[in-house]
């Protein structure tokens, strides 16, 4: 048998426009509805993992993350690291999204 899961909207913003822009569009997307807002690792975008905990500091219920980390930029033992203090800091609102690149 098979659990449901409800369905959830998520938002993927890459510019920061400035740490008030930014704390501005996260409490929006909460303030929407949005379930996630997710920060792509693209070259002139912000950091990820940064702009992530940036978001969940301005936020109380929305979940953060990243889009998809290209893998191969980053050290596995530093972003388990990374995540893990994320997540906690967070209070386990920390979505992680991992690829290839």
């Amino acid at each position: 048998m098979r659990a449901e899961r409800p369905f959830r909207f998520g938002l993927v913003a890459g510019r920061t426009g400035g740490a008030r822009q930014w704390a501005e569009l996260s409490r929006r997307a909460e303030a929407l509805g949005f379930d996630t807002l997710l920060v792509p690792d693209v070259v002139g975008g912000p950091a990820p993992m940064i702009a992530a905990a940036a978001a969940a500091a301005a936020t109380t219920n929305l979940r953060v993350g990243s889009y998809v980390l290209v893998a191969a930029f980053r050290r596995p033992r530093m972003l388990a690291w990374e995540a893990s203090t994320l997540h906690q800091l967070s209070g386990g609102r920390f979505e992680l999204g991992l690829g290839a690149g």
